[in-house]
């Protein structure tokens, strides 16, 4: 019984740390802009000073109408001091400054980590039910005649878990900081159809019609596990906000060096918060919608972050009452 490569195979996590060189750097940039800072108060200080010494160099009556008690010293002298004592000051509170933001970001320090430590832990612990779910299922899958209901089912369940250990992955790259391999070109429309196909129980089960329309087969360069779950959550969000006896599109076409991937539904549209808003991490409408959820936060916050990441965007072409467009626009691969 083969499990998949995904689940079966993991490098080792990353030392605690992780996170000291960003911290380092972020430190030294506070500090650097402190310092920054001071020294343009001493410049202007010294300026200022030696403009007034100058002054009264080139204005002796001016400095014998004080008949007090003085020592005379030198012009060039008191410059030169000024001069010394200013770049020993700018050195001074360059370190001040770089202490000061070390100390302060050292609480962010801790944090950091510890979320690091939440995140891998999480997922680590995750590896062992989905590969033992998987094993499950491939064993039921065996037990079934061929091409019945129950064996497609069960296939798309052990989709489902595939793509579900692809996401546990992903964040187990995330959390030790390593980068994701190169990702080769991938058929949207393959991907598209999946995500569909997964879905129609569901939209089935709320009386909504979900269908999925192409043209031609264009491909970008983008993990499958991401681009997956940004039509999933285009999908998803257009699947709640619709209601019952309405319909889902969702089309796939190259626009010159462009790959546009559009998601229309016929709900009420966007109400109740700032269209552009929608796409920030937990906003939230002030209206239910159609499905009674208020939220069009994390989900959409998702998928544009993985557009974003993948050099692309994510855009309401159209909302009203007669429904809603989105279209997440990914690089065209050659």
């Amino acid at each position: 019984m083969k499990l998949p490569h995904s689940m079966a195979t993991f490098t080792a996590t990353r030392p605690s740390g992780a996170d000291t060189p960003q911290l380092r750097r972020a430190a030294l940039t506070v500090g650097l802009r402190i310092a920054v800072a001071i020294a343009l108060m001493v410049v202007a200080v010294i300026i200022a000073a030696s403009l007034y010494l100058l002054y009264l160099s080139h204005h002796p009556d001016v400095a014998a109408a004080d008949t007090s008690a003085r020592v005379y010293v030198e012009s060039n002298d008191m410059i030169k001091a000024m001069v010394v004592a200013g770049l020993a000051g700018i050195l001074a509170a360059g370190a001040i400054g770089w202490l000061s933001a070390r100390s302060a970001i050292r609480p962010l320090g801790r944090a950091l980590e510890l979320q690091r430590r939440f995140v891998q832990d999480a997922s680590h612990e995750l590896r062992t039910p989905l590969t033992i779910l998987d094993s499950r299922v491939q064993l039921a899958e065996q037990k079934v005649e061929p091409g019945s209901d129950a064996a497609r089912l069960l296939g798309q369940i052990r989709q489902d878990t595939t793509a579900l250990s692809a996401t546990v992955q992903e964040l187990l790259l995330a959390a030790t900081g390593e980068a994701d391999p190169a990702a080769e070109p991938l058929g949207v429309g393959a991907v598209v159809d999946q995500v569909t196909a997964g879905l129609q129980t569901l939209a089935a089960s709320r009386g909504i019609q979900l269908q999925s329309t192409r043209e031609g087969t264009p491909q970008v360069r983008i993990q499958a596990n991401s681009l997956r779950r940004a039509v999933l959550g285009l999908l998803d969000n257009a699947l709640n906000h619709t209601p019952e006896g309405g319909r889902v599109t969702v089309a796939t076409m190259r626009n010159g060096r462009r790959v546009l991937i559009t998601v229309s539904d016929t709900g009420s549209g966007i109400v109740g918060i700032d269209p552009a808003r929608v796409f920030d991490r937990f906003a939230h409408t002030t209206m239910p919608s159609a499905g009674g959820r208020r939220s069009h936060g994390l989900g959409l916050a998702r998928v544009r972050e993985i557009a974003v990441s993948a050099g692309g965007s994510i855009e309401i072409a159209a909302t009203g009452p007669a429904g809603t467009t989105m279209v997440l626009t990914l690089p065209a691969s050659p």
